[in-house]
């Protein structure tokens, strides 16, 4: 339960997996009436995630394709209404040979795959946990499969998330040594239970692509609440004015957030949209 009055607060801003989702994948009728009240009531909902924008469909679909996203961890602005992407910041070419041999280096039985924006590449020793690439867009048009080759390959072309898995490695050891090793040149986080690491060009992070946002529309951090998970939630929830851990997050996540509440499944994002509308101006 969220208690007191959020006063001052115009953006929400709510991670997707594990945080507005319910452990189902599926978003309640609770947290749609919310979300379409923000939407009337003219309180701003950002959807702040790692996913990349071709996963954001079928969020779109479920919450009524209104509103913006920062995808990919802060590397993507996306336009769910037009199913556009506004913005990129993504790894060069360059940097992405540079970081994946330091990674191969260091953890040899690291594997890559690559999220360009709207489709997907990744080496033939890179094995999925979940589906990754939906048949056709919004419109029904079918979307190409993902690109499967040698890195050299996939690496050509500039992408807005590099994915790092190895499957021996602890999550949070995995991403503490290779944040150390790559300090400098890229951001590194996870949001998973597996060692699968996400990584960024350098200074960006969810908390960049969400201050965009809030520049944009003249928010001040004060005016933001935001609420999340996983370690690569800590960005957003450092940068926000009102910071909000789910019951269910990464012990890091509990520890950083001004407040604890209820878990996915107990609709934790409805309850902070609602607390919000309550003094909402």
């Amino acid at each position: 339960m969220i208690d007191g009055p959020l006063p001052g607060v115009r953006l929400v801003a709510t991670d997707i997996d594990g945080t507005l989702l319910r452990s189902d994948y599926t978003i309640s009728d609770r947290s749609r009436a919310a979300i379409a009240q923000a939407a009337e009531a003219g309180l701003l909902i950002v959807f702040v995630t790692g996913r990349p924008p071709r996963w954001l469909d079928e969020i779109g679909s479920m919450t009524g394709h209104t509103g913006v996203a920062v995808a990919a961890n802060g590397a993507v602005t996306y336009d769910l209404h037009s199913a556009e992407i506004i913005s990129t910041h993504p790894l060069q070419p360059e940097l992405i040979r540079s970081v994946t041999s330091a990674l191969r280096d260091r953890f040899p039985d690291v594997t890559f795959g690559l999220e360009y924006g709207l489709s997907f590449g990744h080496e033939p020793e890179y094995r999925h946990d979940w589906e990754i690439s939906p048949t056709h867009d919004r419109a029904g048009n079918p979307i190409a499969p993902p690109t499967v080759g040698h890195l050299d390959e996939i690496g050509l072309h500039p992408a807005v998330k590099l994915l790092a898995k190895d499957r021996t490695a602890n999550p949070d050891e995995f991403m503490a040594a290779a944040a150390e090793l790559l300090h400098g040149q890229a951001t590194v986080t996870h949001s998973s239970k597996t060692a699968l690491l996400e990584i960024a060009a350098a200074g960006i992070t969810k908390a960049t692509g969400l201050a965009d946002i809030a520049a944009r529309e003249g928010f001040a951090p004060s005016e933001v609440a935001a609420i999340g998970d996983m370690p690569n939630d800590l960005p957003m929830l450092a940068w926000a004015g009102h910071s909000f851990a789910v019951s269910n997050a990464h012990p890091s996540v509990q520890a950083a957030a001004d407040h604890v509440v209820g878990s996915n499944d107990d609709d934790a994002v409805a309850q902070l949209i609602e607390r919000v509308l309550h003094t909402y101006r």
